[in-house]
């Protein structure tokens, strides 16, 4: 499968204009205040500010710039996430939900100030549909571990899709060894696309539908809405894996049909140690708890335990405390750019990346996923005839290029694309034409340097 590549097609429908730096308006978002309406002003960001709140940035490798282009896996922190950490545990550090001193109270109210501004940031209508997790990972374990055991047994099936990475699919799988329902598969066509051609098949008698919103292989956006409200017509609830999707686009959970939402704080310029869980309140009052231990209970005795209400029920022993104040920054940064501003942002540099990469890198590349920018996020599965996604990394690794090669924790996907591993560049924020460009250059070496 290749939307653009050796035989692909490299125009694109949004691009640069030649010579455009986004220079319109000034980003000054160093500190969480940062007035959001004027970061938004003309969809553009001004990234050359953006990069001066990133100190990694500055850093060289090998005396070269380093060109950071593995966001997928984990973004670089901006100094407002640093300093916020920083500040709270040199001044503001007490465990929450137990002290009834002081600190221990403002504590608090900075941890659940955090959640309320997570909800906010996801169009959640309440924070207590917000769950505190370590990471998106735990979140997906945690629906299938409560809801899913409380819900599912043979007869039953869930239905996910082939762009699935490990963390939507393992849980699963561990979960059916123990319940024996049926796993079904929504298919990807040749175009990167999800094939719902077959999903009224799919969908009878099923009771759980899980997908990404934006695939960390190939970044294809799939229509949550259209296959949420297919599913709800069928009886079954949806959970949205939104780990590449929520960093990156204006997220409504609302507008997306959705029971459950689950990402990670360490994708969206956030700490690694959190993640978040959404899902509708009247669901996660009817769930289990996942985990026992401290906080998590109403009351304890000799005979038992009540479990206490959401999302404390889900929060067993000591939270992630700092991590929780630096995804408030987080939040609060993204929010000072604007999620619209970022989005127009990702598509225009991926479409100038497809044209760049495809032209000068010639036959050789292929670029996997959709060809249509408007279809993807800023995420390129790279492949050169006869180069191994390893040795094309270890040679970007000499130019300062960081890309990940291998199967990104998507092995059934590889399996699709009928390959074992690509090299895969992401973009945020942070990177522009010059990033681009220094990939295209690293690649062009490399093919020159494996050529046959």
């Amino acid at each position: 499968m290749s939307g653009v590549g050796a035989a692909g097609d490299p125009e694109v429908a949004c691009e640069l204009p030649p010579g455009v730096e986004a220079t319109e308006v000034s980003v000054a978002a160093a500190e969480p205040s940062v007035e959001p309406l004027a970061a938004r002003a003309g969809d553009v960001l001004d990234v050359a500010a953006i990069r001066r709140d990133f100190p990694i940035l500055d850093k060289e490798i090998g005396g070269r710039r380093l060109v950071f282009l593995d966001s997928a896996a984990s973004a670089q922190k901006p100094r407002a996430v640093i300093e916020a950490m920083a500040a709270f545990a040199e001044t503001d550090y007490a465990n929450i939900h137990r002290g009834v001193y002081a600190l221990a109270e403002r504590a608090t109210g900075r941890y659940e100030a955090a959640r309320a501004a997570v909800a906010r940031f996801i169009g959640a209508p309440s924070a207590d549909e917000v769950v505190f997790t370590k990471n998106a990972t735990e979140a997906l374990n945690l629906v299938a571990g409560s809801w899913g055991r409380a819900n599912l047994g043979p007869g039953d099936a869930v239905v996910l899709t082939q762009l699935e990475h490990h963390s939507n699919i393992v849980p699963w799988f561990q979960l059916q060894a123990e319940k024996g329902f049926e796993i079904r598969w929504i298919p990807v066509g040749p175009d990167g696309l999800l094939d719902l051609a077959d999903l009224d098949r799919l969908l009878d008698g099923a009771k759980l539908v899980g997908l990404t919103a934006m695939s960390n292989v190939l970044g294809t956006l799939t229509p949550v809405r259209e296959i949420a409200d297919a599913a709800h017509t069928a009886g079954a609830l949806v959970c949205v894996d939104a780990c590449q999707y929520v960093p990156h686009l204006p997220a409504d959970v609302v507008a997306m049909g959705a029971d459950f939402v689950a990402f990670s704080g360490h994708k969206m310029v956030g700490p690694t140690g959190i993640g978040v869980l959404w899902a509708r309140a009247e669901l996660l009052e009817a769930m289990p708890p996942f985990l026992g231990g401290g906080g998590m209970i109403l009351t304890v005795d000799l005979e038992g335990f009540t479990p206490d209400a959401p999302p404390a029920r889900f929060e067993a022993g000591t939270p992630p405390i700092i991590e929780a104040i630096g995804l408030h920054a987080a939040v609060d940064y993204l929010d000072g750019l604007g999620m619209e501003a970022v989005r127009a942002h990702e598509v225009s540099l991926t479409a100038y990346a497809l044209r760049a990469l495809t032209e000068r890198v010639g036959d050789r590349l292929t670029i996997h996923g959709p060809s249509e920018p408007a279809q993807r996020g800023g995420v390129l599965s790279l492949a050169i005839d006869e180069v191994h996604p390893h040795d094309l990394a270890q040679v970007m690794d000499e130019h300062a290029v960081c890309v990940r090669p291998g199967h990104h924790c998507a092995k059934p996907l590889m399996k699709v694309l009928g390959v074992g591993a690509t090299a895969r560049a992401s973009f945020y924020v942070y990177n522009d034409t010059d990033d681009v460009d220094a990939l295209a250059e690293a690649l062009a070496a490399a093919a020159d340097f494996f050529a046959p």
